[in-house]
């Protein structure tokens, strides 16, 4: 694989706090994952039913330096060795942005080195470029979290072109929405994927939203499954949940499914590769190897929030050279 101006013979230690996940890893220039340490603070906001951007904020203050110092001793390595530090700039909760630019920036300085801000959608998109058998461009990209869904087609690995997105809300996001009004816990997606493993996903026929060729939309499906919960009545609601779960996962995943299939034909593409928390998703991860092209599906540990990624994307970036990145700020959004 050719690397892009970011490329070094060295070794890269990477930061992410974008969300809730604390993570830090030492990957290198050929995609060699030397560690990926992840510290989550999901049952710490389970009790609220969703992230609160200031206790995020503040447990990344407390985890970040042991979290990268983990990453670094389970990499065998030491600050010293370190060629690039690389850090996710944004979208995410700026708060929770702050905390890792801010110290990824003062482990850059320390020592002088360069720092790769990364986009983290952009980490999602080649993932599966990390590993002994990375994807080759060009191949198609789905993405799927709880803030995002697109189809990305990616030519080279330094960026890549949306073709399709969602309009409103994101599948992951639509999962969490669906176990909450079937009362059950947060995140969302694994506990549907558990109880959808005791039903039937043909018993209620939820729609498949079509706004555009390669466009997404979930929000009508949130509010059919509410329809059905009330038609049921309470009773007989809580006795018919796994087949609720079942068919409200079958729609989510049908959509991503044939949004994706459409996309690879459009696009004339022959390679496909998932990414985001819902690409953890079993029924997903089984539905996309029938699409008939070869298929890179990430491990779990590569598909929720993680900072392996994101020294993933900072290879084939520029980077920015000290003192130049002092000024640089986190942005909520990225275009």
């Amino acid at each position: 694989m050719a690397y892009g101006p970011g490329t070094r013979d060295g070794v890269i230690l990477a930061v992410e706090t974008s969300c809730d996940d604390t993570c830090a890893a030492v990957v290198t220039a050929g995609g060699e994952i030397r560690s990926n340490v992840i510290a989550s603070q999901g049952l710490l906001h389970s009790r609220y039913g969703g992230v609160v951007p200031e206790i995020a904020s503040r447990h990344h203050l407390e985890l970040v330096d042991a979290v990268t110092a983990d990453a670094l001793e389970a990499a065998g390595t030491g600050l010293e060795e370190i060629d690039t530090v690389a850090v996710t700039r944004g979208p995410g909760l700026i708060g929770a942005l702050l905390v890792g630019l801010s110290s990824a920036k003062a482990l850059a300085a320390v020592r002088r080195l360069p720092l790769v801000p990364v986009d983290h959608l952009h980490g999602h998109v080649v993932a599966s470029t990390l590993g002994p058998e990375p994807i080759e461009p060009p191949y198609l990209a789905l993405v799927a979290s709880g803030g995002h869904t697109f189809l990305a087609r990616v030519d080279v690995p330094e960026s890549y072109t949306v073709v399709g997105q969602t309009l409103d809300d994101a599948a992951g996001e639509a999962f969490d929405k669906g176990a909450r009004l079937l009362g059950l816990g947060y995140p969302g997606g694994p506990a549907i994927d558990r109880l959808a493993e005791k039903g039937d996903p043909e018993v209620f026929d939820f729609p498949r939203s079509a706004p555009g060729e390669l466009d997404f939309s979930f929000s009508g499906l949130k509010t059919a499954l509410l329809y059905a919960i009330r038609d049921l009545g309470e009773g007989e609601a809580d006795r018919r949940r796994p087949d609720l779960a079942a068919s409200y996962q079958r729609a989510i995943v049908d959509a991503l499914v044939s949004r994706t299939r459409a996309a690879l034909e459009r696009e004339g593409l022959r390679r496909l590769a998932i990414g985001g928390g819902v690409a953890a998703n079993s029924e997903l991860r089984a539905a996309v190897q029938a699409l008939g092209v070869p298929v890179w599906v990430p491990p779990l540990e590569l598909c929720t929030d993680n900072a392996a990624m994101i020294g993933g994307a900072a290879r084939f970036l520029r980077p920015l050279p000290y003192p130049d990145y002092l000024s640089l700020d986190a942005a909520a959004r990225i275009s």
